[in-house]
């Protein structure tokens, strides 16, 4: 058990973030088995064949996340890995330079890393750690990026909810459902870990929340310096990010923006390429791909190249639009 205590500037400071490079390191952990519960299978079942059709070199980044019990190095990611956010959504370009720029020193302290891999970056650290950033560039585009709109949707909607119970009850009830492994008492929050014991000061420092999407069941907690402390935990309803739908059209949706349209944008609460979206819609790909631009147009869609195939998404204004669109018809 760690025990995690607090001051008053601590409950001022505690704050939440978003990180792409943290549901990287989260991602690859459930392509190498750490989803046994099999709550992400429909994502992954999509990922697996994407990156292997790609013939991307992953061994860079795959290497350096480990598996508890699957890997004689120990569970936890690498710090320089996933360095907590210092702003409330940084992009992956931004996170990743702060990968580039990690300190020599630190990367000397690091052991939770494969022996050839650790050598390699002790060897020469700006060549390693740039095809590093490189391999996880490459990760993200062919297995997150056309999904990060629907994650990210889901992480906000958590964030609104914890402001919500900050407002009903302080902090005590932002860490009371927070998860089942954390438990709040007399200004120490308690997480459950497997070796990890003792008590931490946060010494004013305060608190980094980051919901994530691909940490469940475990949370993960960053203590350690030079970073800000920082605690990785599932947002609420996780189980439903990958739940299947039927794709129905709203008719206020239809309304708005015509019934091909709509229909596609329902289509779209997985990505999907041109020849999937006329199979499923029965519209051809030529009316699929005019459609599919004006969206884009609009700021509704995005494309993702993933190898040989363009992958289409809805963006965040999309999934706003469909999901105000669904509730407005009471679908």
């Amino acid at each position: 058990m760690i025990e995690i205590e607090f001051g008053i500037a601590d409950v001022a400071r505690t704050r939440f973030a978003l990180s792409p490079l943290w549901e990287v390191m989260a991602s690859v952990r459930v392509l190498k088995g750490a989803d046994e519960q099999g709550l992400h299978r429909p994502w992954a079942d999509q990922a697996r064949p994407r990156l292997a059709a790609a013939g991307v070199d992953l061994a860079p980044l795959f290497d350096l996340v480990p598996v508890p019990r699957r890997s004689p190095w120990a569970g936890s990611v690498p710090g320089f890995l996933c360095p907590p956010p210092t702003t409330p959504l940084p992009s992956l370009s931004v996170e990743l330079a702060a990968v580039r720029a990690t300190p020599p020193a630190l990367l000397r302290t690091t052991s939770a890393v494969p022996p050839h891999r650790m050598a390699a970056l002790r060897a020469d650290p700006a060549v390693e750690l740039a095809r590093l950033a490189d391999t996880i560039e490459a990760y993200w585009e062919l297995a997150l990026a056309p999904y990060w709109s629907r994650v990210l949707t889901f992480l906000e909607s958590d964030i609104r909810y914890r402001a919500g119970r900050l407002v009903e009850g302080g902090a005590q009830q932002v860490f009371a459902d927070l998860d089942p492994q954390v438990t709040w008492a007399e200004g120490t929050l308690h997480l459950e870990h497997r070796t990890v014991r003792g008590p931490r000061r946060l010494d004013g420092r305060g608190l980094l929340l980051v919901p994530s999407a691909f940490v469940w069941p475990r949370i993960f907690s960053v203590l350690t310096e030079p970073w800000q402390p920082a605690l990785y935990y599932p947002p609420r309803g996780i189980g439903t990010l990958w739940h299947a739908r039927p794709a129905t059209v709203s008719e206020a949706l239809a309304g708005v923006v015509g019934r091909s349209r709509a229909a596609l944008l329902a289509e779209l609460a997985t990505p999907a390429s041109t020849t999937d979206l006329a199979r499923r819609t029965g519209l051809t790909p030529g009316g699929v791909s005019q459609h599919l631009a004006a969206l884009r147009t609009a700021g509704l869609v995005s494309a993702h190249r993933a190898g040989r195939h363009v992958l289409y998404a809805r963006t965040r204004a999309g999934e706003a639009l469909v999901e105000a669109a669904g509730a407005g018809s009471g679908a």
